[in-house]
């Protein structure tokens, strides 16, 4: 327990210009406990920031990073906190995304599904997305929403074949774990027993629904908001208009600079 998958998970929409939101996704391998933190921009001093914010809020002990190849991650400022902190650093293999299996998983069930594909750029939504993310979203996913873990894979007559364990919240995974303290899981199940998980639904419906707004508002004509569709980038979108018509729309976009 305590090693710890991260990624970014860009809030851009369909194009990566200028400053916008992304979420530092971390989990305990272990666990599967869950936690986010929304940074503006892409600095490495920002992204360390939402990493200890994270990590002071995690029930357990870290032991050990493991990221992707993003400079975000590969650089000096993490790799000298790691050497402090007594933990162990790791990357995946360039282009080799499942080596960060877990972590991807959780960047689509627990930021994709709720926040969609938008581009979030303000303060506001920064701000929003984080009151969300330490609060009502840790709480529901870690104490409420079970999930398996595979115990072994292999094949019969030809057939990929899973087997996974019983289902259980992350929570429940920390207080099985002879790791964990018993102060801590006595704090734990004082939080547990606290908490209402139809009311958090309904909570975070409703911070859902302003970060929603938010971005509605920031448009300068009424739009449908769908979080859930991917926006095309821009120059994929230019590439399907005809030949003509590309010309013009690039005429017009040289008018409009001049």
């Amino acid at each position: 327990m305590g090693q710890i998958e991260m990624d970014l998970v860009f809030h851009c929409g369909a194009t990566t210009a200028g400053d916008f939101v992304s979420s530092l996704s971390a989990m305990d391998i272990a666990s599967e406990w869950w936690e986010g933190e929304g940074i503006l921009g892409r600095s490495q001093q920002r992204v360390f920031k939402g990493l200890e914010d994270i990590r002071a809020r995690c029930p357990f002990r870290w032991m050990g990073i493991d990221s992707d190849n993003d400079s975000m991650f590969i650089n000096d400022l993490l790799y000298r906190y790691c050497e402090r902190e007594g933990l162990t650093f790791s990357r995946s293999r360039p282009y080799h995304k499942n080596d960060n299996a877990h972590i991807e998983q959780k960047n689509f069930t627990h930021v994709r599904r709720p926040l969609g594909y938008l581009r979030y750029d303000t303060q506001a939504e920064l701000d929003l997305i984080n009151d969300l993310y330490r609060n009502e979203l840790r709480l529901y996913k870690n104490f409420f929403q079970p999930v398996m873990k595979l115990v072994r894979k292999g094949r019969n007559e030809g057939r990929l074949v899973r087997a996974h364990d019983v289902p259980k919240t992350p929570y429940q995974r920390l207080m099985d774990s002879d790791q964990v303290p018993p102060e801590t899981k006595k704090r734990l199940r004082e939080v547990y027993e606290s908490l209402n998980p139809a009311n958090l639904k309904r909570r975070i419906d409703k911070k859902l629904a302003r970060v929603y707004a938010l971005y509605e508002k920031k448009k300068k004509r009424p739009v449908t908001v769908d979080p859930y569709k991917r926006l095309e980038p821009m120059l994929a979108a230019i590439k399907r208009i005809p030949k003509m018509a590309r010309v013009e729309f690039r005429v017009f976009c040289f008018e409009l600079d001049s």
